[in-house]
């Protein structure tokens, strides 16, 4: 996979010019992905993504896989796991954050999880696991925005970047709504994924 920086492409994506700085490119995207999920395109988006990304998985076959709690707008990977039975084939891990503080900088864990509804959030406010860390042979990456070449965007916060440089080893799967393709320079602390899958394909640059 090229990891190389690419410059923004200034036409932008199927005709869409997105803003440059980052900030106001995560608004356009999310403004973007809240236009898109009122429409009738969007209701059948995920089913067409679990066709997308289910073969790939069992393809893989990992012995345990890091989900992700969704937050509005984001493909539901916590609910897929369950619908799928995955847990029973697999070990499940939903990661817990913690914030900048007395304890040093932003972090983030992976937690197995057993597939009960969640009682603890981490430190982000977002749904968690209690159970032992553990190490995702398959991590599946919720991306606000992504490029063709692999790159996605989150929301700021740095968290998977982090975890991800601190575990080259493991395979990364972007999960995106292919209308938030988008064009942003690659900075140096951005992870590439190995794979990004939409509801209309799979990215393997």
């Amino acid at each position: 996979m090229n990891d190389s920086p690419t410059a923004p492409d200034a036409a932008g994506i199927a005709g869409k010019t997105w803003p440059h700085e980052r900030s106001e490119l995560r608004r356009a995207l999310l403004a973007r992905r809240r236009e898109w999920s009122a429409g009738a395109e969007a209701r059948l988006a995920a089913d067409k993504l679990d066709e997308q990304l289910l073969p790939l998985l069992r393809q893989l076959e990992p012995l345990s896989l890091g989900l992700y709690w969704p937050l509005e707008g984001e493909f539901n990977a916590a609910a897929w796991a369950a619908t799928h039975k995955l847990g029973g084939a697999m070990q499940l891990a939903l990661p817990f954050a913690r914030k900048a503080g007395d304890r040093g900088p932003a972090a983030m864990e992976f937690r197995r999880w057993d597939g009960t509804p969640p009682t603890l959030k981490d430190e982000c406010g977002i749904p968690s696991a209690t159970g032992p860390v553990l190490v995702p042979e398959v991590l599946l990456v919720p991306c606000l925005g992504y490029t063709r070449e692999g790159f996605r965007l989150g929301y700021g916060g740095g968290y998977f970047d982090r975890w991800l440089e601190a575990h080259p080893g493991v395979t990364t799967i972007g999960l995106a709504w292919s209308c938030c393709e988008a064009s942003f320079e690659v900075q140096p602390h951005d992870q590439a994924m190995t794979v990004v899958v939409t509801e209309r394909e799979v990215l393997a640059p």
